[in-house]
């Protein structure tokens, strides 16, 4: 690859790169992007894997911000039908949280910012008895309940790279940018892979999403130099036993005014979460500590008759929120919104840092990047991923969809084909390919994962390690038992 010459260089495999390379392939420009780890290994797997409009903002007069989201939560729900599930959350009443009238405005609001929405609208609750009470104390007897989204963010990440590649981009995996310096229009990149080797390409922009190393790359890679600076926060989530039936979502008020969710995981299980932690240390990894478990479990306890203590967690993850830094004192009060920090000089090639953002806006904001690049490139297509589908949601509908896959496939599950259509969509039937029952789909290591998704997900979406598969690519790690691990590592180990 030495001296080939890219339009851009994406730095970061989040969902803010793989997006961006996404809009720029589409719009005709060549693009090479590079992860230092895997896709989604950071920030970007580690989220409340909410699409959501933020509620909560509506507190610190974020209007714009909740716009865009709620606006952004749209097209996910358009464009990702497979991935992308409607959700309705419950907010609990209870004494000593928000006052009735302030949340009713709030929802007011929240229903009202864009014109058209295709989720219900807001309404009380009554959760003294009905399916939104099960589970509940019997002081917790009124509340309010709202319409979000729900996600799984490491699949999104994959399948935002993965449409990046299918319209040309190349994405490398376990490839570190260690340098990067200007040729007049262009920049020249070198890199460093995970065997050892190294080489050097060209390009005539580079675009910085390395999240939480945002900094640390414009400062370090390319000799860089801003007054920004990023906040990293710990957030944390812990997955227990499921606490109620039905497929809504609780939102939680604890009593030092914090949010806390509660979802449906997996079918079995609740996912909670998160904490907010200031991070002083380098970005890197982190895992929940004992404090904040028991602060999660504490909130819970609140308000849910099965009481969860620190042995009940069968999985928890940590990841560090990069927050663009305003100088707010007051975590719940640092923007969510994002800058881009844009290094042109005069006929030189452009570097374009991405500070801060979310899950919700990472379309918008490649949007916002593409366009940036004019110029150098003046001869951009037109934004197109506002109606482009992401690999898997070509489909009116996914419940019709699942069900005509169930009765097109009598001789498996209808758990197997649920959760499989779940994560694969439309490409579902490639991965089937003739296969008549789960028995023709390969080694079984566990729960609903086959050796033949396990070669769609090395061959098709840059899987290399047991961990990429378990976590990240599927959640079968909370179903795949320690031999079933070793079983997967031998097996990949093989296919390599």
């Amino acid at each position: 690859m030495k001296d080939r010459v890219y339009d851009i260089l994406v730095i970061g495999g989040g969902i803010n790169g793989t997006m961006v390379a996404r809009d720029a392939a589409g719009r005709g420009l060549s693009v090479l992007l590079v992860e230092q780890d895997d896709l989604a290994n950071g920030t970007s797997s580690t989220s409340s894997k909410m699409i959501h409009g933020g509620l909560r903002y509506l507190e610190h007069y974020d209007f714009s911000l909740v716009r865009e989201s709620l606006r952004e939560r749209e097209i996910m729900l358009r464009t990702a039908r497979h991935i992308v599930q409607p959700l309705r959350l419950i907010l609990p009443k209870i004494s000593g949280s928000r006052p009735a009238w302030l949340v009713l405005i709030g929802l007011w609001f929240y229903d009202h910012l864009i014109g058209h929405i295709s989720l219900p609208r807001s309404s009380r609750a009554d959760l003294k008895s009905g399916p939104f009470a099960q589970g509940l104390k019997t002081h917790v007897d009124q509340g309010f309940a709202y319409s979000d989204c729900w996600t799984d963010d490491a699949r999104l990440v994959v399948l935002a790279a993965l449409d990046a590649a299918r319209r040309g981009a190349t994405v490398m995996t376990r490839t570190r940018c260690i340098r990067a310096r200007r040729e007049k229009q262009f920049w020249r990149a070198g890199f460093t892979q995970q065997d050892g080797s190294e080489f050097e390409i060209r390009a005539r922009a580079i675009i910085n999403a390395a999240g939480p190393w945002a900094h640390d790359v414009l400062t370090g890679v390319t000799g860089g130099a801003t007054k920004m600076h990023l906040r990293l926060i710990k957030g944390s989530h812990i997955v227990v036993p499921r606490l109620y039936e039905g497929d809504h979502a609780f939102l939680l008020q604890n009593d030092d005014g914090r949010i806390i969710f509660v979802i449906p995981f997996e079918g079995r299980y609740s996912l909670i979460g998160t904490t907010e932690v200031v991070h002083e240390d380098a970005p890197g990894p982190v895992e929940i500590d004992k404090k904040e478990l028991e602060y999660l479990c504490a909130a819970v306890n609140r308000y849910f008759v099965q009481q969860v203590k620190s042995g009940d967690v069968v999985w928890s993850f940590a990841g560090l929120r990069p927050l663009l830094d305003d100088g707010n004192a007051d975590l719940a009060s640092i923007t969510r919104d994002y800058m881009l920090v844009e290094d042109r000089p005069e006929e030189m090639a452009p570097l374009i840092s991405i500070f801060g953002g979310k899950l919700t806006t990472a379309r918008q904001l490649a949007e916002s990047v593409v366009n940036a690049l004019d110029p150098p490139f003046s001869d951009l297509k037109k934004p197109w991923t506002g109606e482009g589908v992401l690999p898997g949601g070509e489909m009116e509908n996914f419940n019709i969809f699942a069900n005509r896959l169930v009765s097109d496939h009598p001789g498996f599950a209808m758990a197997f084909l649920t959760a499989l259509s779940r994560r694969h969509g439309t490409n579902t039937a490639r991965i089937l390919g003739e296969a008549a029952s789960e028995a023709d789909l390969g080694q079984h290591f566990g729960g609903t994962l086959y050796a033949a998704e396990v070669d769609w997900l090395m061959h098709e979406e840059w899987a290399t390690t047991a961990e990429d598969v378990l976590w990240r690519r599927t959640k079968c790690g909370l179903d795949v038992r320690e031999a079933g691990v070793k079983a997967l590592k031998t097996y990949m180990k093989s296919r390599n």
